[in-house]
């Protein structure tokens, strides 16, 4: 046995993860342009509130996402080719840059308002911490787990809880409160997600309730 293994604290279950202490809420890309695209955003929206308002209540850290895009004079061939993929054309003249900072629609949702003591930060990518201060904010407060709500399932929380495992993090994905452009897909995230391990699954009114005790 490694005599070091018992001072390890090795977080597995929901209560586990819970502790407020060590917890963060990522509320990714509930943005108007962003949520307006899926067919469940009512319930979604509602869901995600409810986590936010019990993660507020617990004293959980709490820190939005939002996508956002370049100008086109700006944007590289990796963009590009994104572009190309999401807006379906060949022709690179046709692109525009769907989500500049300032748009409307690459605004938070008022509902979410978020507070003083709140982070946002905007990215390029779909892994939340590609390109943001996400991961050395959390390291450096001793956060270990995060509950994650938003949208996309099946575009960008999938690749943000994965690349959470490969830094160390235990990720608790609240299925509920995650919405999806494409229902099939986001199932397959989920299905993915329980077969690779290192993550949790559950749902907004447990994970409110989990949270209402931790107080």
């Amino acid at each position: 046995m490694n005599p070091r293994a018992a001072d390890i604290r090795v977080r597995r279950s929901l209560e586990d993860a819970c502790d407020p202490r060590h917890l963060a809420l990522l509320v990714y890309d509930m943005q108007v342009g962003v949520v307006g695209q899926i067919a469940d955003a009512r319930r979604v929206t509602e869901r995600v509130t409810s986590v936010l308002a019990a993660a507020r209540a617990a004293g959980v850290r709490t820190l939005f996402t939002r996508h956002v895009s370049l100008p086109m004079e700006l944007t590289g061939a990796a963009g590009l080719r994104t572009a190309m993929d999401w807006q379906h054309t060949d022709d690179v003249d046709k692109l525009i840059s769907a989500f500049p900072p300032n748009a409307a629609g690459t605004q938070l949702l008022p509902e979410l308002d978020p507070r003083p003591s709140e982070a946002v930060f905007d990215k390029l990518a779909m892994s939340a911490f590609v390109g943001t201060p996400l991961d050395f904010v959390l390291r450096d407060a001793g956060i270990e787990a995060f509950a994650i709500v938003g949208v996309a399932l099946e575009v960008g929380i999938e690749p943000t809880v994965r690349h959470a495992l490969d830094l160390g993090y235990l990720p608790v994905v609240v299925t509920d409160a995650c919405g999806a452009g494409d229902r099939e897909a986001a199932r397959r995230s989920l299905d993915q997600l329980a077969w690779f391990g290192g993550s949790i699954q559950t749902d907004a009114a447990t994970l409110t309730a989990q949270l209402g005790g931790s107080r």
